[in-house]
């Protein structure tokens, strides 16, 4: 990566959700680690879902185990790859990080298709482990205007806890602080917090309590990438500086 492609702010370029990862690795490793963290993730998401639902008929308990899993889960997978890839498993944190300055052009496309393509054999593996079709398309419909400004709050306030921790010099705390945001989610928006496109996309290739109907995604998409504007402009607005020149005023 070239540091003239990072205009904005280059010091962020190996943190935590808003760069490649400290170890600074070669392109190829980092395109794995974004793969196989967002399967991963996929993994969490949709078993646990099945899981839950094999083991309650309670709509409010299933959602809870399903919170909690995803939430450990996401934990878990930023510290393995965070210093690898930056372990960002999620388009829009990518686009964001390309917007603001501390991602190039190339990486942040192919960061995005490993990402889809993760997230895809994540929810066949799932599908798998609990003995279902590899594809198993979703009928949850999930179509409606409190859906779709749900996903624009959660992707807002996801995005704003990433760069608020690191901009803030507390990248350490991303991992958990991003958890907890995202189990939080589940129960505040109505949308249930996808908050990501490549985790929209591969749960319409299961019909479980996690799924979404192949319908339904793309207007879930045009909302996550419209939260995303909202979180540049606040990012922005409430974060003109990175921690380090901050700390100098």
């Amino acid at each position: 990566m070239n540091n003239h492609e990072l205009p904005d702010a280059p010091e962020l370029a190996h943190e935590v959700e808003t760069g490649t990862g400290a170890f600074q690795l070669d392109l190829t490793r980092r395109l794995v680690a974004e793969g196989l963290g967002t399967a991963l993730l996929i993994v969490a998401v949709i078993g646990s879902g099945i899981m839950a639902q094999q083991l309650s008929t309670d709509v409010g308990l299933q959602l809870l185990e399903n919170s909690i899993a995803t939430a450990g889960a996401l934990v878990g997978l930023i510290l393995m790859f965070g210093a690898v890839s930056g372990a960002h498993f999620n388009p829009i944190v990518t686009l964001l990080d390309r917007l603001l300055g501390s991602i190039s052009s190339r990486d942040t496309g192919l960061y995005v298709i490993a990402q889809a393509i993760g997230g895809c054999l994540g929810a066949m593996l799932a599908n798998v482990m609990f003995e279902l079709p590899a594809i198993n398309v979703s009928t949850h419909v999930r179509s409606s205007p409190a859906l779709w400004i749900s996903e624009v709050v959660a992707t807002v306030t996801l995005l704003l806890v990433i760069q608020g921790c690191v901009r803030s010099g507390r990248a350490a705390v991303v991992p958990f602080a991003v958890a907890a945001w995202i189990c939080g989610a589940y129960w505040f928006t109505s949308s249930t917090s996808f908050a990501n496109p490549a985790v929209t996309i591969a749960r319409t290739l299961s019909d479980t309590f996690a799924g979404i109907a192949p319908s339904s995604a793309p207007m879930f998409i045009v909302m996550q990438l419209l939260g995303m504007c909202l979180a540049f402009g606040l990012v922005k607005l409430l974060y003109p500086l990175p921690h380090s020149e901050n700390s100098n005023d």
